[in-house]
């Protein structure tokens, strides 16, 4: 069964970000920002995305970051990870060979992982290459949320 955000997910991301969402039945919202950096994002899931390319009542999930110098968007979120006591949510899409990654952080912090071969979320991160290793382990925590796939 494919991946779709429930309502205790967006209260769980709600908790882990600690900002309430303006909600409606298909997009949650959360403005987020950061006093001290002077940082501001807002982060937006659509949960029930429509798309030519998907079969008739299909949908689709899409998490987008918003920022004053910059756009992120995360089309297919296959799933989430998230964690209270670093104050961040990652966002992943999977598929086939290779997973992307959205860590939104709760002081209003952001960061993307793109094209990430998954035969190096399991493998020994000392020996990858020092480039490798923030998006392999980054991404290595969600192997749990998608079984045999790799």
């Amino acid at each position: 069964m494919p991946f779709s955000f429930s309502e205790a997910d967006i209260e769980r991301i709600e908790t882990i970000l600690g900002v309430t969402a303006k909600k409606d039945d298909s997009m949650a919202r959360f403005e987020l920002s950061d006093e001290d950096s002077g940082r501001r994002i807002t982060l937006e899931i659509h949960h029930k995305v429509s798309s030519p390319g998907l079969s008739e009542g299909d949908f689709t999930n899409l998490v987008s970051v918003y920022a004053p110098a910059s756009f992120l968007q995360l089309q297919g979120c296959t799933g989430f990870k998230g964690s209270e006591d670093l104050g961040e949510i990652l966002f992943v899409a999977r598929s086939g060979d290779t997973a992307n990654g959205l860590v939104v952080e709760r002081h209003a912090g952001c960061s993307l992982y793109a094209n990430v071969d998954t035969n190096l979320l399991s493998t020994d991160f000392t020996q990858l290459a020092p480039e490798l290793i923030m998006s392999s382990v980054a991404l290595s925590i969600t192997e749990d949320l998608f079984g045999d796939l790799g």
